[in-house]
C-alpha cells in the first residue's frame, strides 16, 4: 500500500519498522496432519460464478453475542456482504441472499459452505431451489476445504474484529460496512497481483449491473492460481476452439 502511494521502500525496512513498534500479529502454529482425500473444490472461471459464505462471532461491549454472515467471491476475492444480527437464522441468510442476488442482477452457480444449521434448514433448501443455485457442503470437520472464506474471515478478525470496540449494533454494522468498502476498493491483493478487488472486477468485466465481457485472454491472465483456470486447461480450450471452427473442419 505504501508502494502505491508513491513510497520507496521495500519488505525489509517495512518488516523492521513493524518489529520496532511491536506491531507483530501472533499467529497460531498448526500442527501437520497426514495428506486425506479431499472433495474437488469448484473452479471460478468469472466474477460472480462461484461464492463461498460462512460466520464469525464476536462480541459486542455490553459482552452480547454477535455473529457475522461473511460472503466471498472466488475469482475477484471481493467481499460480496458482511451481515451482522445477534441471531442470524437461515432465512435472514437467504434474504440476504436474495437481497445481493437484486443488486447484483447475476446468480450464481455455486456456494461452497459448511453444515451449520442455518446453511443446511429448509430456509436455504427452498431458496436454493427457486434460484437454481448449487450448495456446495464440505465435509464435517475440514473447514480448509471452504479455504477462501476462511482465509477472510482471519484477515476480517485481525483487521477489523480486533482492533476495534463496538457498543451497540449499529455501531458494529457502520464499522463493518467501512471495512468492507476499504478491502474491495483500497486493499492490494497478493493472489490479484497487488490489485484491489474491485480494480480485478473491472479488469474482468464485471459491473453492478451484471453484465460482463469476457474475453479468453482474461480468463487465464492469472496463471495457476488458486480459484482460476489453469493453463493447460486455457490451452486446452483454445483447441478445441479450434477444432470447431469451419475453417478446421473442411481441411486442407
Amino acid at each position: 500500500m505504501l508502494r502505491r502511494e508513491g513510497w520507496k521502500v521495500n519488505a525489509k525496512r517495512i518488516y523492521r519498522l513493524y518489529a520496532e513498534e511491536g506491531m507483530q500479529v501472533r499467529t497460531k502454529v498448526r500442527k501437520k496432519i497426514a495428506r486425506r482425500q479431499r472433495l474437488p473444490a469448484p473452479q471460478a472461471g468469472q466474477p460472480n460464478q462461484c461464492w463461498a459464505m460462512d460466520f464469525v462471532s464476536d462480541q459486542l461491549g455490553d459482552g452480547t453475542s454477535l455473529r457475522i454472515f461473511t460472503v466471498v467471491d472466488l475469482f475477484t476475492r471481493e467481499c460480496v456482504t458482511l451481515l451482522a444480527g445477534r441471531r442470524l437464522s437461515g432465512s435472514k441468510v437467504a434474504e440476504e441472499l436474495s437481497r445481493v442476488y437484486a443488486e447484483r442482477g447475476v446468480l450464481r452457480q455455486s456456494i461452497t459452505c459448511d453444515n451449520g444449521s442455518e446453511f443446511t434448514g429448509r430456509a436455504m433448501e427452498a431458496w436454493a431451489m427457486e434460484h437454481a443455485v448449487q450448495l456446495v457442503f464440505i465435509r464435517p470437520g475440514r473447514s480448509m476445504e471452504n479455504g477462501f472464506a476462511e482465509s477472510f474471515n482471519g484477515r476480517l478478525r485481525d483487521e477489523c474484529l480486533r482492533v476495534n470496540w463496538f457498543p451497540s449494533l449499529a455501531e458494529a454494522r457502520r464499522r463493518l460496512a467501512a471495512w468492507r468498502a476499504h478491502y474491495n476498493q483500497r486493499r492490494p491483493h497478493s493472489a490479484l497481483v497487488d490489485q484491489t478487488p474491485a480494480e480485478f472486477a473491472a479488469r474482468h468485466g464485471f459491473s453492478r449491473t451484471g453484465r460482463f465481457a469476457l474475453v479468453p485472454d482474461q480468463k487465464a491472465s492469472c496463471g495457476g492460481r488458486q480459484g482460476f483456470p489453469a493453463a493447460a486447461k486455457a490451452a486446452l480450450d483454445c483447441l478445441l476452439g479450434l477444432l470447431e471452427s469451419p475453417e478446421a473442419l473442411e481441411g486442407p
